[in-house]
């Protein structure tokens, strides 16, 4: 939520939106003005006029903010090292209420490569969410998708929402439950 160490901004022009948690895709004008309470993973939640709105980094431009550098690999990579950058990219994905990213949070429960039939590789994923009535998971898995499709060589991705086995504290790194009071 707002605090004073929120940082304010106006926005530029025009930009989409997503309320927090409801899930709604909104537009807010230029001029419009807020304040930065997370800025993680590369996309950012604004507090304006009492709600929340998450600015997808392709949007940072609009709050003065600049988008992630392209991601690169090694010439010849190995499926091992686009693994590694697949679970570096799904650290970038943040929940815009929780500042810990889905990682820590225990919310990813499968991420791995396959081969899929135009040749690349694809990376299938199956995640939960903190409660199965968030307004966030569509964005939150679309965030994942757009982060993995950035990843050279991934051609095709297969992210699916599962509730089985029910998420719960427990599923929570030693650090996500530090940064959120829970340890």
């Amino acid at each position: 939520m707002y605090s004073r160490s929120s940082e304010p901004v106006r926005f530029e022009r025009d930009c989409a939106a997503v309320l927090v948690p409801q899930g709604d895709e909104v537009t807010l004008p230029a001029g419009t003005v807020g304040y930065i309470t997370q800025a993680l993973g590369g996309s950012w939640t604004v507090f304006v006029e009492g709600n929340l709105m998450r600015i997808a980094g392709e949007d940072g431009d609009a709050i003065g903010k600049q988008p992630a550098e392209p991601l690169e690999l090694p010439e010849g990579a190995t499926d091992a090292d686009v693994e590694r950058v697949v679970w570096d990219q799904l650290r970038t994905c943040f929940d815009p209420e929780i500042p810990v990213n889905i990682v820590d949070l225990g919310l990813v429960y499968l991420a791995e490569l396959y081969p899929p039939e135009e040749g690349g590789r694809g990376v299938r994923v199956r995640m939960t969410l903190t409660a199965p009535g968030c307004g966030m998971g569509d964005i939150l898995v679309d965030d994942v998708r757009s982060k993995l499709e950035k990843i050279p060589t991934v051609v095709a991705t297969d992210i699916e929402l599962v509730f089985d086995p029910p998420w719960n504290q427990t599923m929570m790194s030693d650090v996500a439950r530090l940064e959120t009071g829970m340890f």
